[in-house]
């Protein structure tokens, strides 16, 4: 059975597709039959930043719906072994997503797949509550501001009271920590939180530092999983944080060795 994964967040524009995509590849390069689903319906963008949007004829509605077939609407990734994506319709409302035909389709998927990677929406809506709710863990993609964090605080409640597993008391969602577009030199002139500060704040295990890197938007305006980019600094911290949840041990690079950012400066040291 498929271990099902969504990255998350209660803030748009914080890296969820980017980091949807990265770990879905990184999982697969390692060896995991892995499937990623656009759960943001009316608004897909996993396919582009595959650089699959050409390919998609079926989408998770149509599979809902039994429009088409899983196998009619699973695209296979053809530069990553072992990775697929499903993507979400953009002629659909989010209403769409109902409860029986997710559970029916995930539950199907988890036959064939060892992760399903689910691309959540932002916010706390229909498709974002519906993306958590099936997970086994979570990755909670925040950028170090406080609005982000803040809202990634929320999404945390809601992963701890509102998920199948709380629903039917089983462990709780594993949640981790993946901080995206940090710059270690904002941070030494407080603009922006500090690792230490978003930890302190959420208190939740750390999996990864993204740094704030041109070869993120490069990456996704050609349709490349940055993680593939072995070369650029966001591709090496995707590859570092994918290890890390499968549990290897690696040191954080990236990381500025300010204690307190912002955070600091505004409640004192």
């Amino acid at each position: 059975m498929a271990k099902i994964v969504v990255v998350t967040s209660g803030k748009g524009g914080v890296g969820k597709t980017t980091s949807s995509a990265a770990i879905g590849a990184g999982l697969a390069r390692a060896g995991h039959r892995t499937a990623i689903v656009d759960f943001d319906v009316g608004l897909r963008n996993l396919d582009l930043i595959m650089g699959l949007e050409r390919r998609v004829v079926y989408d998770f509605v149509n599979v809902i719906n039994e429009e088409a077939t899983l196998n009619q609407a699973l695209i296979r990734d053809k530069r990553v072994d072992n990775l697929f994506i499903l993507a979400a319709s953009q002629t659909r409302d989010k209403d769409a997503l109902t409860d029986d035909g997710v559970e029916r389709v995930l539950t199907e998927m988890s036959k064939d797949f060892d992760y399903i990677v689910c691309d959540s929406p932002a916010g706390i809506e229909r498709g974002a509550l519906m993306a958590m709710y099936f997970a086994d863990e979570a990755i909670v993609v925040t950028n170090p501001e406080v609005s982000s964090v803040r809202d990634s605080d929320r999404v945390l409640g809601i992963l701890s009271s509102k998920t199948r597993r709380a629903a039917n008391g089983q462990p709780k969602v594993r949640e981790h920590l993946l901080l995206t577009r940090y710059s270690p030199a904002r941070v030494q002139r407080g603009e922006m939180l500090s690792v230490e500060d978003v930890k302190e704040i959420l208190a939740i295990d750390l999996l990864g530092v993204i740094p704030e890197s041109q070869s993120v938007l490069t990456a996704s305006n050609a349709g490349v999983p940055v993680i593939l980019e072995e070369e650029s600094d966001a591709g090496q911290a995707y590859q570092d944080a994918v290890a890390r949840f499968l549990g290897e041990e690696r040191p954080h690079r990236f990381v500025s060795n300010e204690k307190k950012g912002l955070f600091g400066r505004l409640f004192g040291s």
